[in-house]
């Protein structure tokens, strides 16, 4: 799940010129995506300053970039607590995240097919990958590979400006995913979507394919939300 975090360099000469808000942005961020932090969770300014030993200034400026994020909500006489999303934000961002994908694989199936063969094969291993967790019923691990497999599209696209929107929209629909992703009986069907994906990418520009890899895709996405509403 690395790719949802910000990036945070080994180098020590940028390290030291990385702000300490920027550091505890990324540990509470760390914090949300793990779902140690949850949706509607204060996150509580005194605590936050003694488990990480930093002054209030560096958290607040964290706080406040998690807030622009729309990860965070800070109300008055509340304080600061993680966001819960709406049904409405739900379906807008899964909309949102259905035409992403849609159109990364679109590119994709148009490009040679050295390229396409070498992403279906490593896609080919992640849903290996989805099909050994569902065997031992590990929603975690399936979770991780089902995330690696669509962030695959959108790395392989190659647009920094689709990347950084993508990474937005899965941030805030992380714990949704998970959810749904609970259910044994829709990992299944889920990690079956995918085998057909990764079969139309392979296939892509054969007339006897009856669906596109990009039409697959965004279907995916959108029976991903008809599953949740399910639970």
């Amino acid at each position: 799940m690395n790719y949802l975090l910000p990036h945070l360099s080994t180098d020590f000469s940028e390290v030291r010129d990385t702000t300490l808000g920027a550091l505890v942005r990324h540990r509470l961020l760390s914090k949300i995506l793990s779902g140690d932090l949850t949706p509607g969770q204060v996150l509580r300014e005194p605590e936050i300053v003694e488990e990480l030993q930093v002054s209030r200034v560096p958290v607040r400026e964290a706080l406040k970039q998690l807030e622009s994020m729309g990860l965070v909500v800070a109300r008055k006489n509340r304080g600061v607590s993680v966001r819960t999303l709406t049904d409405k934000e739900v379906s807008d961002l899964y909309a949102f995240r259905a035409l992403l994908e849609g159109f990364a694989g679109q590119q994709i199936s148009l490009r040679g097919a050295a390229e396409r063969t070498a992403l279906a094969a490593r896609l080919d291993l992640l849903c290996g990958e989805m099909d050994d967790a569902i065997s031992q019923d590990d929603a975690k691990k399936y979770y991780h590979s089902n995330l690696r497999f669509h962030w695959a599209f959108i790395e392989v696209l190659g647009n920094e400006e689709i990347e950084n929107t993508y990474r937005e929209i899965t941030q805030k629909l992380h714990l949704a995913r998970f959810k749904n992703l609970q259910d044994l009986a829709h990992r299944k069907q889920s990690n079956d979507e995918h085998k057909l994906i990764v079969a139309a990418l392979r296939d892509a520009g054969t007339p006897a394919v009856p669906k596109s890899c990009a039409a697959l895709l965004e279907a995916h996405v959108k029976q991903a939300l008809v599953r949740l509403r399910q639970i």
